[in-house]
């Protein structure tokens, strides 16, 4: 008889019936299927090895998609996909078309909450237990959420609200001591304390023992003892933080005993209030290179799964090495240059300026509003922060941006790191907002490097201004040199690369190269385009846009961004506003949806943001054949 694979199973029923051996052996059928399937398209690997056990107890446990399980960021959602029916699917995981790599409620109804960004899991949870009490209904609500996304500040407000409302909720604590960067702050040192100290359940057993013991009195000295146990136990464990803000605590536990968990979240079914199990997890677990470097497998490319090397290694630097490298050196002449950066220090280039300024660089942990006002404090006492965050989640900043930096005009300089489409994480992860979130707050500059020389001398105006700045970047290889003139950052002025006559061309930061490529193009076809880098969204070049209007009646702007509120709503209006209204302007840019996921070659050719989109699209604005 064959040997069922992961294919065969009817997930979750399958489950269902499996005895504690036929689980051990599920666990690794699963984290070999993982390690094959990720190094072909790549993916968050350590993550998803992480909670193998766990997530298999959970299945095991409650009656999913009745009892509600949702995923704190999500990217460890593999093997609850696995295990809700997917496996087959996984040849296309991340890809156009595709499964996700986050939970999708579209995808099945066991994703119950569509996630990518941290801390709103518990919030979500609550949501769907007030849901269910309003409705006389009966079913577990579980949320499950890593150390590192517990130092966000939601997730703190959630827990207090649960604790006070006393939700009848379950959270799983996913604790593997790893985020995406190393953890910071208070909580983790907490939980580092839990993990290695059993000091009050011994203490609580021994007396127990020792009381109980005492010929005739024993009992009543037990019973009596009761009244201060709470007090001896506060004291002596430091995760009775949990406790305080009304939860029941069970742990730590041990997240990869199948057997352990099973049992803690069937006790947890049955209590009424919120509970909270803390379970000690290891990230990369079963996977010698994910173990040892779990950064690196935290997401990763396509690789060899034997060796762990990446299968399509670059030799061109990457955009956050340029700024990282530039900023080392800036520091290195001026020492009121700090770097701020909310737990992803290696993943925004920051990783040489930790080792050369230990004492200069600022982890805030997931708490991004918390890391732009810490980064006004440092301005505010004449400090130069530079902030490294990833356009999709400097957006959870909206407000402190606005109010604390903006507003007191204070010299805070965002380098925005993955700005534009990200490719294959998806619709949670493309920076494709922050031109419009960022373009109408007052004294905010924005700025957009054409390649990787611009990007050092946009940092370095940057440390001129006297107010707020913002450096907007993608993702991926630095394009050297796009053109060979050596026009120096002039405040708020574009740069003229191809002069033209029948069309002019504002293209922004990254989409100058292709809009390079489209101006060849566009000769080839007859077509004299001109072709202006815009480098500043704001204060928008006015002049270069008036000039242009004067010389042609057609204007194409192009930007990695959406279209509403983008750089090419500020071009439409200042031609408004001088009453030029003869003159014909094409917006391009991302429409008024969230973008899927896919590589991003496939995206930019879907929605028309490539090269020969882009010229054949100028050629139907022109009324030419392409």
């Amino acid at each position: 008889m064959n040997k069922k694979t992961l294919m065969d199973y009817q997930f979750p029923q399958d489950l269902k019936n499996m005895d504690e051996r036929d689980l051990e052996l599920l666990t690794y059928e699963i984290r070999d299927f993982l390690i094959e399937k990720v190094s072909k398209n790549g993916g968050h690997l350590a993550s998803n090895l992480g909670v193998v056990e766990l997530t298999i107890a959970l299945h095991k446990v409650f009656e999913s998609p009745k009892d509600k399980i949702i995923w704190d960021v999500g990217h460890q959602s593999y093997v609850h996909k696995i295990l809700t029916g997917r496996a087959s699917c996984f040849d296309g995981l991340r890809c156009l078309n595709g499964i996700s790599g986050f939970p999708k409620r579209e995808e099945s109804p066991h994703d119950m909450f569509d996630t990518g960004h941290s801390s709103n899991s518990i919030s979500a949870a609550m949501g769907y237990a007030a849901a269910r009490d309003l409705n006389g209904e009966d079913y577990s609500v579980i949320s499950i959420i890593g150390d590192g996304a517990l130092t966000g500040g939601m997730a703190y407000e959630a827990l207090n609200n649960a604790g006070s409302l006393e939700s009848k909720i379950i959270v799983v604590l996913n604790d593997n001591e790893m985020s995406i960067s190393k953890n910071i702050g208070g909580i983790s040192h907490h939980l580092a304390k839990l993990r290695s100290s059993r000091t009050y359940l011994d203490f609580k057993k021994q007396l127990k023992k020792t009381l109980k013991g005492i010929p005739g009195v024993g009992e009543g000295l037990y019973n009596g003892f009761e009244h201060i146990r709470d007090s001896l136990k506060y004291a002596i464990v430091p995760g009775a933080i949990f406790e305080q803000l009304g939860f029941k605590y069970f742990g730590p536990v041990d997240g990869h005993n199948i057997k352990d968990l099973i049992e803690v979240l069937t006790y947890s079914k049955f209590i009424d209030g919120p509970v909270l199990i803390h379970a000690i997890t290891k990230k990369g677990k079963g996977y010698r290179n994910a173990e040892n470097n779990p950064d690196k497998f935290h997401g990763i490319g396509a690789f060899n799964p034997t060796t762990g090397n990446l299968l399509n290694e670059t030799r061109n630097l990457s955009y956050s090495e340029v700024f990282g490298n530039k900023l080392v050196q800036l520091a290195k002449e001026n020492p009121k240059i700090v770097a701020v950066s909310a737990a992803m220090i290696a993943a925004t280039g920051l990783k040489k300026f930790a080792k050369y300024y230990p004492n200069r660089i600022f982890d805030a942990g997931i708490a991004e509003a918390h890391a732009v006002t810490f980064a006004a404090g440092l301005a505010a006492s004449e400090y130069k922060p530079v902030v490294a965050i990833y356009s999709t989640f400097l957006q959870r900043a909206y407000d402190q941006i606005l109010i604390d930096v903006c507003m007191q005009n204070l010299p805070v300089i965002f380098a925005i790191d993955r700005a534009g489409n990200v490719g294959a994480d998806g619709e949670t992860h493309h920076g494709v907002f922050d031109l419009s979130y960022l373009s109408h707050m007052p004294n905010m500059t924005i700025m957009a490097p054409k390649d990787g020389r611009e990007l050092e001398d946009m940092m370095e105006y940057a440390l001129r201004l006297d107010g707020p700045s913002a450096i907007r970047y993608p993702r991926g290889e630095v394009i050297d040199n796009v053109s060979e003139l050596e026009n120096k950052i002039i405040d708020g002025t574009s740069e003229r690369i191809i002069e033209g006559n029948d069309v002019e061309i504002f293209a922004v930061g990254k989409m100058v190269s292709i809009c390079m490529e489209a101006c060849i193009k566009l000769k080839e076809l007859g077509v004299n385009a001109g072709l202006y880098n815009v480098r500043f969204v704001k204060p928008c070049d006015k002049k270069s846009i008036l000039s242009a209007a004067t010389r042609v009646k057609y204007i194409v702007t192009v930007e990695d961004n959406v279209l509403e509120g983008g750089f090419g709503s500020i071009v439409n209006r200042i031609l408004a506003e001088e009453g030029m209204c003869d003159i014909k302007v094409l917006n391009i840019g991302w429409p008024d949806k969230f973008i899927e996921q896919g590589s991003t070659p496939e995206l930019f050719e879907k929605y028309g943001l490539d090269s020969q989109h882009i010229s054949e699209r100028v050629c139907d604005f022109l009324e030419r054949k392409a």
